[in-house]
């Protein structure tokens, strides 16, 4: 399942909200990835989102796959929009 999210913080993807991205993605089994800028990658890794460097204002792609992969994908986009 892929989706695609508008990143409305203002301050973009920063730590405290790669924080709870994380708590929210490792709560499921589906494997969640997190596309920007030709960079993919593991939204359950605080470090990896950080690389991303989203800033405010732009769409990242939400990709998920596996049992779970559409309740992750939905609880995923509360927290980023």
């Amino acid at each position: 399942m892929k989706k695609e999210i508008y990143i409305a913080s203002t301050a973009g993807l920063h730590a405290q909200l790669a924080a709870k991205l994380v708590d929210v993605a490792s709560a499921f089994q589906a494997e969640v990835k997190l596309h920007y800028a030709d960079q993919t990658v593991d939204a359950k890794s605080v470090l990896g989102l950080m690389s991303l460097a989203v800033p405010s204002g732009e769409n990242v792609t939400l990709v998920a796959e596996g049992i779970d992969a559409e309740q992750a994908i939905q609880e995923i986009e509360k927290i980023l929009e």
